[in-house]
């Protein structure tokens, strides 16, 4: 079964607690930790917000709102913020901070699934499930926890599960030290149209689902961050899969997880790695997927990692590879079943060569 929503909400694996350590002069025991007051702003761009009404905002969205059109810093007090969140474009260059350093002591959270009605009719869909939209460029998110709680087992007439905690469509797009919780389609990496290729960096994050929980044709690197998958209560494998990219054909590089550890609740062999998702919106996409010196567990089905969303689009036709990966997950039985890049291919597959572009973008810096 998957675990409690409280246990996900409040409480973090010992794996992520010692990724989300808390940095240096965070725990000062302030509201705003290091980050000033209302009274004392690190600069006049500086918002506070905090649910007790200590800070200039009680809800992010506000502070969003009021945030200026050149950018700004975001201070949330720990709490949980119980609303839906949009970043339009109109507002680039935002830095989002954890008050505390610490990812599960700040949690942006809903229950919206794909099949959920909408007050005025209809449903919301998958894009429309999203607790947190983030469309701005140069989004900056530090040790926050973005969730979306909503459950299969108390909605069973909805059939649209997809319930996405965050979608990301802004081009230079960073998280660090940041916890994305849900179930299906978890964390929508995408970008805001097929000529655009996003370019989007997790770095020291942790992610977890069950289906396709990331997903969508950014250019995203995952880097040194925890994948898990969660057991489902269904009868069948594989019960999930942790990637669906939609790379666009014309974008060299799709996803990319490196020094990762893929762990799970789930029993051995229960999940696969990834399928390739081709949307009806762009039948020719290729998707693109590199996993390398990352840590695959044994919740993956290691002699066949990789299957089909649909018939028509072969897993084989698409971009999957991997590079010097490690673990039970990771064993190679059928050679045919896990394309392995060389050395020299490997080169090309960097974070660097995925993300620093002409612009000289360099977030883990």
């Amino acid at each position: 079964m998957p675990l409690p929503r409280r246990t996900l909400l409040l409480g973090a694996t010992a794996a992520l607690t010692t990724a989300l350590a808390t940095p240096a002069g965070a725990a000062t025991g302030r509201l705003f930790g290091p980050y000033g007051t209302p009274a004392a702003r690190l600069n006049p761009l500086t918002l506070y917000v905090d649910p007790g009404g200590r800070g200039d905002h009680r809800t992010l969205q506000a502070a969003v709102d009021a945030s200026s059109p050149t950018g700004g810093v975001i201070v949330l007090a720990a709490g949980t913020y119980r609303e839906r969140v949009l970043v339009p474009p109109s507002r680039p260059s935002l830095t989002l901070l954890g008050a505390t350093g610490r990812a599960a002591d700040t949690v942006i959270v809903l229950d919206t699934a794909a099949g959920t009605p909408k007050p005025g009719g209809g449903t919301y869909g998958t894009t429309g499930s999203a607790t947190v939209t983030l469309q701005a460029d140069g989004l900056t998110a530090r040790h926050l926890t973005f969730a979306n709680d909503w459950l299969r087992a108390a909605n069973p007439t909805v059939t649209g599960t997809q319930a996405v905690a965050v979608k990301v469509t802004g081009d230079r797009c960073a998280f660090h030290h940041c916890r994305f919780l849900g179930h299906q389609d978890t964390l929508y990496a995408d970008s805001a149209n097929l000529s655009v290729f996003a370019r989007q960096y997790f770095g020291h994050c942790y992610v977890e689902g069950d289906v396709d929980f990331v997903f969508g044709r950014a250019t995203a690197v995952l880097d040194h961050c925890e994948l898990r998958t969660l057991e489902r209560d269904v009868t069948f494998t594989p019960q999930g899969f942790v990637f669906a990219p939609s790379t666009a054909r014309a974008n060299p590089h799709g996803f990319l997880a490196q020094h990762c550890a893929f762990t799970s609740t789930a029993a051995p062999g229960a999940f696969r790695l990834a399928r390739p998702w081709v949307p009806s919106s762009d039948p020719t996409a290729r998707p693109m997927l590199t996993v390398r010196r990352s840590r695959i567990g044994a919740g993956i089905h290691a002699p066949a990692p990789y299957t089909d969303m649909s018939a028509s689009y072969p897993w084989q036709q698409q971009r999957f590879a991997e590079y010097a990966n490690k673990g039970p997950g990771a064993t190679i039985t059928v050679p045919a079943e896990r394309p392995q890049l060389t050395r020299e291919q490997a080169a090309l597959h960097t974070r660097e060569s995925y993300l620093t572009g002409s612009d000289g973008w360099t977030p883990w810096a």
